[in-house]
């Protein structure tokens, strides 16, 4: 596998993507409060310390498209969409009208078969249970970009190289764009 490009956009410091996750969850708290529904909230995979490039840019594109077609496809209202970009990386807030475990059925679904849809982290909010999770419906945990194995096991122990992570996901960016 080549070396990945050299980053093309500003490190973040670990405060400043701890207080992303922090308004991030304040932005969510809001918009299931203003309008009661399930709340997506798509963040992306992006290992190291610069999260904003033109290839973050361009997979929160694919998957702003991917979902805007998915919820059309299945008659789902979604008076709500912000997507924002920031030094921390871009994301995207959706509240959306329909069931939220067949919503998260259907974007565990897109994550999994997506060429993209790995590099895509689609949270599903529900108003009356909290945030939903792969497992509570059954499914498999998301799965390692290099490996295969379980994604939080290597994660948590750090068994990948950055460079080898980088170079993995700018592989995928490239191909689909191909």
């Amino acid at each position: 596998m080549p070396a990945p490009s050299p980053p093309t956009g500003a490190p973040v410091t670990l405060d400043a993507m701890l207080a992303a996750r922090d308004q991030r969850a304040a932005h969510q708290r809001d918009a299931l409060a203003r309008f009661q529904l399930p709340v997506v909230s798509v963040t992306l995979v992006a290992p190291g310390p610069v999260k904003d490039t033109p290839r973050t840019r361009f997979a929160m594109e694919v998957a702003a498209a991917d979902l805007d077609a998915l919820f059309r496809r299945q008659g789902w209202a979604v008076p709500f969409q912000e997507i924002r970009t920031a030094p921390t990386g871009p994301e995207a807030l959706y509240a959306v009208a329909a069931d939220a475990l067949a919503l998260k059925r259907a974007l565990a679904e897109r994550e999994d078969t997506h060429p993209l849809g790995r590099l895509w982290d689609l949270d599903v909010i529900c108003p009356q249970r909290g945030g939903l999770s792969r497992t509570a419906l059954g499914l498999e945990p998301r799965r390692c970009l290099v490996c295969g194995e379980p994604g939080h096991a290597c994660a948590r122990a750090r068994r990948h190289p950055l460079e080898t992570l980088l170079g993995v996901i700018e592989e995928r960016i490239d191909a689909y764009r191909a």
